[in-house]
């Protein structure tokens, strides 16, 4: 048995507009790598989430764009002098990686200070009404202001802390007011982002955070008559649930993904595979944005396969706190199983297993399929976990169609250097992003950032687009 995670069970509470509460009911958070229970969580209440949106929407900040910047700028510097604890903190409760909680943390800085800078950009448009001869001499201008009531951002377990900044720091920016409901599996990061943003100024009643089970009080942070929007990341089927419910709410809805890495006859063989592997098993490929399917010309899938299986062998999995590890576990057992059931049903129906698909606890080896049909679970559905499923294609046709042919549609890689190519990928793919060479998931947090068809409904996220998102426009004319 490994050495225990922890010392002491941390025993946590909620932040309703910055007051600690306990609750005698608690979910048990635990390291996915040993089982162990690492820390305590309340199971808020009805009556908890009521009072926590009731403050967020009769608040009404005064807070001046300087006041937001300086605000979000001071926490992002807290988030840096604590960067070793907070990633500790999200190894522990998510089995991610050192490396990867690391990089985590480090993104995280950043939507805090795009946020921060973002704060200070003044809005607004003016529109001359001279126009036609049907107008007058007057000009019309618009404002940005935040909404009436409060937004609910729901968080999933694969992000601990970028998931949750990237609703918050937006929030903050716009000077809105938000009830945070992080993923009971992992709510360790967001009660130590709420804590930093109270120490460097921000007014509690901007935030709360509410742990607790979504069965108990999901509704009520979907219906409430306080609360103007919704914003969600996580699953497909949870996310429609959320749009049934959350009637006459706005609601930013981003429901994972189905990637593909399209791999074209004129790629860099080796920089394709590099990205192949990155792709499929960074954060161990618990990422809506991971590559989840790969595309590959039939004239180059012997030697891109040779060079992934290369790579992955090469890549270290284990002890998420051994920070030579390349890999950690997954989110828990179940998840670590539910990846070997459905690589084991590939097999079974004629794919090759080249490497991996071994599975002690959470822990589950980064795996290789080669010879997959489009028409297999593993590749028709999200396989949201470190699984390298190999498809041969004749043409960009070909291509198309497999990419295409399933509901998801938020993200794509393409390696090729023929423009024509990169033309029709861009035109016909029907995904939110198309990266040339890059992996999927490549963005900066300003940029704009979601899906359509089952992976979201066309709104975006990534900091300028939440902010766009969380204010209302005001349209008002002075004689000119």
């Amino acid at each position: 048995m490994n050495a225990p995670a922890v010392e002491a069970i941390r025993r946590e509470s909620l932040r309703i507009a910055g007051e600690k509460v306990h609750r005698d009911r608690v979910i048990e958070v635990t390291y996915p790598f040993t089982g162990e229970v690492i820390a305590t969580v309340p199971k808020a209440t009805i009556d908890d989430v009521r009072r926590a949106l009731r403050i967020a929407r009769e608040f009404k900040s005064s807070l001046t764009r300087h006041d937001r910047y300086r605000i979000l700028m001071r926490a992002g510097e807290l988030v840096a002098q604590r960067k070793d604890e907070i990633s500790r903190t999200i190894t522990l409760e998510s089995g991610l990686s050192r490396k990867d909680s690391l990089y985590e943390v480090g993104r995280a800085s950043d939507v805090l200070l795009f946020a921060a800078n973002q704060a200070l950009v003044d809005d607004g448009q003016i529109f001359s009404c001279d126009l036609t001869p049907h107008g007058k001499s007057r000009k019309v201008y618009t404002l940005k202001e935040p909404l009436l009531g409060a937004i609910v951002a729901i968080t999933p377990f694969n992000h601990p802390l970028n998931q949750v900044i990237h609703k918050v720091a937006p929030a903050v920016a716009t000077n809105n007011r938000i009830v945070l409901k992080p993923s009971e599996k992992t709510p360790l990061a967001a009660l130590i982002l709420a804590d930093i943003l109270y120490e460097a100024g921000l007014p509690p009643e901007m935030l709360s955070v509410v742990t607790g089970d979504p069965a108990e009080i999901a509704d009520e942070l979907l219906t409430s008559d306080d609360v103007d929007l919704v914003t969600f990341t996580g699953g497909v089927a949870i996310g429609k649930h959320i749009a049934a419910r959350a009637v006459y709410k706005r609601q930013i809805l981003e429901l994972g993904g189905n990637d593909p890495l399209i791999v074209m006859e004129d790629a860099d063989i080796e920089e394709a595979a590099t990205l192949a592997a990155a792709g499929s098993y960074k954060n161990s490929g618990q990422r809506c944005t991971a590559i989840k399917r790969m595309l590959v010309h039939e004239s180059v899938a012997d030697q891109f396969t040779g060079l992934l299986l290369e790579k992955t062998l090469a890549l270290k999995y284990g002890d998420p706190m051994n920070e030579s590890m390349d890999m950690g576990t997954v989110i828990d057992e179940a998840a670590a199983k539910h990846f070997e059931a459905v690589v084991n049903e590939a097999i079974a129906q004629g794919a090759r297993l080249l490497a991996g698909n071994v599975r002690v606890g959470a822990l589950y080896s980064p795996t290789v399929l080669d010879r997959v049909d489009p028409e297999m679970r593993v590749v028709r559905q999200e396989t949201f976990g470190p699984v390298s499923p190999i498809i041969r294609f004749g043409s960009i046709d070909e291509a198309i169609r497999i990419s295409n042919g399933t509901a998801y549609g938020l993200s794509s890689a393409v390696c090729t250097n023929r423009l024509d190519y990169i033309t029709r990928f861009v035109r016909e793919l029907h995904v939110g992003t198309v990266n040339v060479r890059e992996v999927p998931g490549y963005r900066l947090e300003m940029t704009p950032f979601g899906g359509i068809k089952d992976s979201g409904l066309g709104y975006k996220e990534g900091v300028l687009e939440a902010m766009k998102s969380f204010c209302n426009t005001k349209t008002y004319s002075l004689p000119w």
